[in-house]
Order: structure tokens, then C-alpha cells, then sequence
């Protein structure tokens, strides 16, 4: 439902983008900066008040984060890759595939960073991302493993695809879930900017 909702929106959005005029465009990107400094604060208050992550990190250590670091390796890899094939800059493909699924923070973004046609690009990607990833769980976890399951997800994996976790893997992996879904989010906006500046 939040997909087909955010996809609505973005359609909505170019429909009504065509009748305003110039002038509303900077008064909508200043909103847009305001609304995604709130954004990151309502995400550092829900990791700060969820004492379930602060336990599970503990008793993991540092294994807990071979997850997280295997989802950034591998989505900065075939992100870069897919991006050399369609002829695009690899500091672009890279900072896109950096989006790991949050859809909403990483185009707002690369709007700023790349201009419109790249944020609704870093959108659209990881809206598609999201998608493929309610799909793919059933599958990865039964062929590949539980664990395995949460790569698809990466970000999302501690909100939106968190119930379909839960239904074909254990509690166990949905906490691994929750913490990887942190993780994942917090590296979001630190990697975007990153190899956005960073890569060729």
C-alpha cells in the first residue's frame, strides 16, 4: 500500500508539476530540505527508543554487521555495473544504488546533488527495489536461506518488508532484520553524498 501510494504521488506530482509556475519550484525544494532534516530526526528518535536493537547489538558484536556490510558491498557493485552499462558516471550509479531501498531520503538527495531527472531516477530504483523484494524473500529464503533473505530488503528490512520476514523465516532473523534495517539506514545518508563525491 506505502509503494502504490509513494508511486501515485510521484505521478501526481509531475501532473501538477507542469501548471505551477517557476517561482513555486524553489519555495517546494526548501520544503523539501526542511521535510527531510524531520525525516532523518523521526528516524534517529525510532532507533534511539527501540531498546530491542541496543540488547541484539550486544549480544551480537560485530557479527552483526557482515549483513549490512555484504548489502552495501553488493548493491554499490551491480549498481555500479548496471550504471557503466547505460553509459552513466560511476560516482552516479554508485550514489543511486547507495539509496539501499529508501526511496524517499535518497531522491530528495540526488535531486539536490544530481538535479530532478537523477532524483526521480534514485526514486523510481529503489521504489522498484522494494517491490522486487516481496517477491524475492519467499524465494531466497527457501532456496538460499533465511538470512540470505534480508539482502533483497536492505533498508526496508526493519519497516515495510519486515512482516513478510516474519512469515518465511523465524524471530531470530526478523531481529537480525531490524538491526540490518538500521544499520542500512543510517549508512544512507553518509553514503549517498560519499561516492556521489568521492567516485569518478
Amino acid at each position: 500500500m506505502t509503494i502504490l501510494f509513494a508511486i501515485i504521488s510521484l505521478v501526481a506530482g509531475v501532473a501538477v508539476g507542469q501548471f505551477i509556475p517557476e517561482s513555486a519550484v524553489g519555495i517546494i525544494d526548501t520544503a523539501s530540505d526542511a521535510l527531510l532534516n524531520l525525516l532523518l530526526l523521526s528516524v534517529g528518535i525510532t532507533v534511539g527508543a527501540n531498546k530491542l536493537v541496543f540488547k541484539k547489538l550486544k549480544e551480537f558484536n560485530l557479527r552483526i554487521l557482515y549483513i549490512p556490510l555484504g548489502i552495501v558491498v553488493g548493491s554499490l557493485l551491480f549498481g555500479s555495473i548496471a550504471g557503466v552499462l547505460m553509459g552513466m558516471p560511476l560516482h552516479t550509479s554508485a550514489a543511486i544504488s547507495s539509496g539501499l531501498g529508501w526511496y524517499s531520503l535518497s531522491g530528495i538527495m540526488m535531486q539536490d546533488l544530481a538535479g530532478a531527472q537523477i532524483g526521480t531516477m534514485t526514486f523510481l530504483s529503489n521504489v522498484f527495489r522494494e517491490i522486487f523484494s516481496f517477491v524475492l524473500i519467499p524465494l531466497i529464503a527457501t532456496r538460499f536461506g533465511p538470512y540470505t533473505a534480508i539482502a533483497p530488503a536492505a533498508a526496508t528490512s526493519e519497516d515495510t518488508t519486515l512482516p513478510i520476514l516474519m512469515k518465511y523465516t523465524s524471530e531470530e532473523v526478523a531481529v537480525v532484520a531490524v538491526l540490518n534495517g538500521v544499520i542500512c539506514s543510517i549508512a544512507v545518508p553518509i553514503l549517498i553524498p560519499l561516492t556521489f563525491h568521492l567516485l569518478p
